[in-house]
């Protein structure tokens, strides 16, 4: 008799097979659909193969993302510039110098003059003889970080920005606490237009020795600078929400990926799973149908006759022992299944004769008939 499971499974292949006609039309379901045809039965058409534009042998190209438009970090702030100036001069750098080295004397005292005079020349607003002056205090006391701040402010007052700047930062470089160093540079950025840079420097000058101008500067440029700084920080912010979603969109997108691959390893494994828990599993009577083998010999449209004659009735089969094609069949069949062919399925009886031990008419376990009772010679019935 067929046992629950193999009818089980035998239910669960119609099912799909009733479900998904079109399976019939693979290669693996060939055998199946040649079966059905074979007793008259018809079996559903093919579908039709899902439509592709022509694409005259050439293969599309794929639409690139369109680029999304750079944000600019300044496109909304509104700034008065009241007052810019473009300097487009570019002053020679100066040679470094040791902030340690020791300065005779003499120098001391001679730089020291000429500082004097050059300060004198400043307030007279001789801005150019000044310049001069600072620079030969300069040549005699490297090392002094005011000396090249007040040059820095000469060039301030004539426009020459970048070499107040220079100047002034060569002097922060000497001495980092130097407060005319930070006011006169925080002014030349400020007519430089860049704000934030005055901004700082103009603070720091106030913070290490708070001077009236340097404050009145700072009162200037600070409006500009927080509009930057807000921007700025508007801006970040976009940017890291951008990002947090473009991270979110990836991480969706690996997961449906992973997920996609998991589903596909699951069909791989098990391609036609049913509604039970475990499942369709291609063992027994279907893993048998599905051999190779066993396909190939069903082409053979002998062996698929005298199947279905088999399947109708399975005392037919006793007329194919002497044909070795259906001996082959049959005992590749009873090989797999002791217990008989599987009864589930419309025309398949369970329990075919000789499908049983290798003593039956197709090599099959437990066919042997039973043989004759041997005569008891110690029975003494009917002897004197």
């Amino acid at each position: 008799m067929l046992s629950a499971e193999l009818r089980a499974q035998a239910e669960k292949f119609i099912s799909l097979l009733r479900a998904n006609p079109a399976l019939l039309h693979t290669p693996d379901f060939k055998f199946v659909k040649d079966f059905i045809e074979s007793f008259g039965g018809t079996v559903p058409a093919a579908p039709p193969p899902s439509f592709k534009p022509p694409t005259d042998g050439k293969p599309e190209e794929p639409v690139p993302p369109a680029e999304p438009e750079p944000e600019s970090e300044e496109s909304e702030v509104e700034l008065d510039t009241t007052g810019v100036i473009e300097d487009t001069e570019v002053p020679e750098p100066l040679e470094e110098v040791n902030p340690e080295a020791e300065i005779s004397e003499e120098n001391l005292e001679a730089s020291n003059a000429k500082k004097q005079e050059a300060i004198t020349a400043l307030g007279e607003n001789n801005i150019e003889t000044a310049i001069e002056l600072f620079t030969e205090a300069i040549k005699l006391n490297p090392v002094s970080a005011l000396l090249y701040a007040k040059r820095g402010q000469c060039y301030l007052k004539i426009n020459k920005l970048n070499s107040c700047v220079r100047d002034c930062s060569f002097a922060l470089k000497i001495n980092p606490n130097s407060a005319p160093a930070y006011k006169f540079r925080g002014r030349a950025n400020a007519k430089l237009g860049k704000w934030l840079e005055a901004a700082s420097d103009l603070r720091n000058a106030c913070k290490i020795d708070f001077d009236e101008t340097a404050d009145e500067w700072l009162k200037e440029v600070t409006p500009n600078a927080r509009k930057i700084e807000e921007h700025t920080r508007k801006y970040e912010r976009k940017r890291a929400e951008k990002e947090f979603r473009e991270k979110q969109e990836r991480i969706r997108k690996a997961r449906e990926e992973h997920a996609k691959a998991a589903e596909r390893s699951k069909e791989s494994s098990a391609p036609f799973e049913g509604e039970g828990e475990e499942g369709f599993p291609f063992n027994d009577f279907l893993g048998t149908m599905m051999d190779p083998e066993m396909r190939e010999m069903m082409k053979d449209p002998e062996v698929a006759a005298a199947f279905q004659d088999i399947s109708s009735n399975p005392m037919n089969a006793m007329k194919y022992q002497s044909n070795p094609k259906i001996v082959k069949l049959t005992q590749k069949l009873a090989a797999k299944f002791a217990g008989g062919m599987p009864g589930g399925m419309p025309g398949m009886p369970g329990g075919m004769p000789g499908f049983g031990g290798p003593g039956g008419p197709f090599g099959g376990a437990g066919g042997t008939p039973p043989s004759a009772p041997s005569p008891n010679f110690s029975d003494d019935v009917g002897l004197d």
